[in-house]
């Protein structure tokens, strides 16, 4: 019996949803690993309910050298390099959102091949830099490092998100006496909240969760940051505190969860530019 038309598409539409069934089940079961093993006196690498919940991992781990000193340095880190690169991807992605140059494709062009480099094709030289202008082992250092590595693909989507605001409404203000400067931070960056909500909340995750950086970087085991802090759970001859790992790995992503949480309704809106233009 020959299959209809129908029943091709819905065969396909049924393959479909196995296949991201299957994925979605690829992305949980890490999560619930970590989730059930968290509160598991027992916890291996099997996803299993534990016997009895308890908070002993979490007790065991929340200590000032273990997470909150660790913590605080992610969060000195991250939250500097974000500010800096949120700054500066304003500023760079103005000129080349509100004014035409022949420039402007070749530079944006550089700027995509920027962000497809590995960092760890130009930790050698970075290195011996932070070496010769004394900034090894500094917070600044690091911070500056974190900032210039993410950007490349801030100013890139800072770019897209200011395109979207009309240049009339700036028009207006510069007929008032308002500099490039004034417009941008009165009228450009409020209306594109959502943008520098999406470039915020990108370049923090992307810090948050940076090993390699920090790790050659910095060289005080007190300037260390949570994401190489963590490495202290696998201890030698391949034995690893499981259980505390995985109550580590939940606290660890609490502040990345609450960024998002407080930024989604931003993220969710639009620009709402329609009064503003008709006006």
């Amino acid at each position: 019996m020959r299959s209809t038309p129908a029943s091709r598409r819905t065969g396909r539409r049924l393959a479909a949803d196995a296949g991201l069934l299957v994925a979605a089940a690829g992305f949980a079961l890490p999560l619930v690993w970590v989730v059930l093993s968290s509160v598991d006196a027992h916890a291996d690498l099997r996803v299993t309910a534990p016997d009895g919940v308890t908070l002993g991992n979490f007790d065991a781990v929340l200590t000032p050298d273990i997470t909150f000193t660790p913590l605080l340095n992610s969060l000195v880190l991250c939250g500097g390099g974000t500010l800096l690169t949120v700054v500066c991807a304003a500023l760079a992605a103005y000129p080349l959102s509100r004014f035409r140059s022949r420039l402007n494709r070749p530079f944006l062009l550089t700027i995509l091949f920027a962000t497809s480099l590995p960092v760890t094709a130009v930790m050698v030289p970075v290195y011996a830099l932070f070496v010769q202008v004394n900034l090894i082992d500094t917070v600044q250092g690091t911070v500056f490092f974190f900032a210039a590595s993410q950007l490349p693909f801030a100013i890139w989507l800072m770019k897209n998100f200011m395109d979207g605001v009309p240049k009339e409404l700036e028009e207006a203000a510069w007929t008032d006496g308002a500099s490039s400067l004034q417009s941008l931070a009165r009228i450009v960056l409020p209306l594109m909240g959502p943008g520098v909500a999406v470039v915020t909340v990108f370049s923090f995750v992307m810090m948050w969760g940076n090993f390699f950086v920090p790790f050659m970087l910095l060289l005080t085991p007190d300037q260390m940051p949570a994401s190489v802090s963590i490495n202290e759970f696998f201890g030698n001859r391949g034995m690893v505190a499981y259980g505390q790992l995985a109550a580590f790995s939940v606290i660890y992503s609490t502040p990345v969860i609450l960024l998002y949480v407080l930024v989604a309704r931003r993220l969710g809106g639009g620009f709402a530019l329609g009064g503003a233009v008709k006006g």
